[in-house]
This record gives C-alpha cells, structure tokens and sequence, in this order.
C-alpha cells in the first residue's frame, strides 16, 4: 500500500477554507452546505460506474447470491448501517447483505487501534460466512489505501466473486482492485482529512442507490411502496394499513385486521387476491 499515493489523495488535501475557528456559526454551516452541493454532482457522473455494478448482482442475487460490504471507520459503519436497514425494510433475511467492519462490531462505536491495516483479516472474516462464487463483495473506502478492504477485494478476486468498490480518490488501489469500481470525486473536505463530511456523505448515496435498486429488481416493491416491510411497530402498521386501503380499497379496521393476519402488506394482497378467486 503506497504511502506517496495516500499524501498525494484528493481526500487528503488541505480544506479550501482557512480559520475555520475564527468563522460565525452562520458561515460555518453556510459553506459546509456549499461543500455538500458537490457530492450530489460527484455521485451523477459515477452513475454509469453504479449501474455496471448492480446489473452484475442482480444477475447473482436472482441464483442465491449475497452481498458482503468490507470498511474500516466511517466507511465500515455506513455499510454496516445500509445492510441493517434493509430486514425491516424489505423484509428480508439479514443474511442477504451483510457489513463487516475492521475491528467487528465494538468498532462501531469505538475506534479499533491497527485493525483497519491488517490485509488478511477481511478474508478470513468472509470464510467464516462461507462466502462462494454467486456472491459479491464490495469495498468501501473513501482514500482507496485502506489495506483491510484492499486485502478482501484482491483475496476475493483471485477466487473470481465478483468485486466493486466505493471510493472518493481517482485511480486509487482499490478501484485498481476491484472489477468493478465506483468513484464518486468529491474533492477536498471542509475539514482536511474528515472524510466523515463529503465522502462519507457520497458513499451513503451510492450505498442508498445499490441496495435500494437490488430490492426492487428482487420484486420487494410494488408499485413505490415497501410492501415486505417488518410491521415492529405502530407507525409501520398504520403505514401498511393505508397501503391496503390504497390497493384494495379497504376500509381502515378490514385493512389493519387483513395486515395483522398476514404480517406485511404483500402477504396481505396475495391473501385478499386469492380469497377474490
């Protein structure tokens, strides 16, 4: 892992702002917000780089493939977050996509000393979900130097499972890595170094993208509406119960008894349906 390549990074070039410390609260979050209007524009051009991606996992994923994120830090974390997010929103197992961090889990909340430079670790973690041909791996890094991520993508490609990446550096180690890389160029951050700010910012949009697009190729939307979504609690009842009144043209009390009985909108439909036969 070259170290004159991470001092040269775009991501770790000085701020374009100076005295942050001497700045009113009123142009602190001014020309943080100034900064922010960038990702949206970094994440449009790396566009055609998503899509060559998730067209290759739903291809998998329809056979019984998987999804594993591999990060360190505040790359680790956002993958870990966008996996956790999709059994109550889609009702799937949480086995489908699966976020592993270096350091495991403490190092969600707590900062793991040298666990992000271990460059076997990310592939022994993956054994141990027998990880095979129909899955994919895909590493988050916003430098693209993180050894840990670039250790699992190489291990992984030599065993011909299907790699892509995330990062905010141009030509960096991991998209030389990866076979399919994704580089969303943000520039610098308003606090040099804090890649937390832009990037992680960016890496949560094409996370949102990747993960949201597979669900709705996987048929767990219909229509605009999460209708295999994990019923944990009132909102989410109430939410289901419009969907059914929306679709079936319900009245609240059938729509919620219907929901309840069956335990997500789409079972709920196919119930309604097939009882209509």
């Amino acid at each position: 892992m070259s170290d004159n390549k991470y001092t040269l990074s775009i991501t770790e070039s000085p701020s374009r702002f100076k005295d942050l410390e001497k700045m009113e609260v009123a142009d602190l979050i001014q020309n943080i917000n100034r900064e922010d209007a960038k990702v949206h524009e970094a994440v449009k051009k790396a566009l055609p780089q998503i899509e060559k991606l998730i067209v290759r996992i739903v291809e998998r994923m329809k056979k019984g493939g998987r999804v594993f994120y591999l990060g360190a830090g505040t790359s680790g974390r956002l993958g870990v977050l966008d996996a956790s997010e999709l059994p109550p929103t889609f009702g799937v197992p949480d086995t489908l996509v699966i976020g592993l961090i270096a350091g495991g889990d403490i190092a969600l909340r707590n900062a793991v000393e040298d666990a992000e430079d271990d460059p076997k670790m990310a592939w022994q973690e993956l054994l141990k979900h027998n990880i095979n041909e129909l899955d994919t791996v895909i590493g988050i890094a916003a430098s693209g130097t993180t050894p840990y991520v670039i250790g699992g993508i190489m291990d992984a490609r030599k065993r011909e499972i299907l790699t892509g990446c995330i990062t905010c550096n141009p030509n960096s180690e991991i998209a030389n890595a990866a076979e399919f890389p994704i580089e969303a160029i943000v520039g610098p951050e308003f606090i040099t170094g804090s890649t937390r700010l832009k990037a992680g910012t960016a890496q949560k949009m094409i996370l949102n993208m990747i993960t949201t697009t597979l669900m709705i190729k996987l048929g767990k939307v219909k229509g605009n509406k999460m209708v295999n979504m994990q019923l944990t609690n009132k909102k989410l009842i109430q939410r289901g119960t419009r969907m059914l009144m929306e679709e079936l043209g319900l009245k609240k009390e059938d729509a919620q008894e219907l929901l309840i009985k069956n335990g997500s909108v789409k079972k709920a439909i196919d119930a309604y349906n097939q009882a209509k036969k």
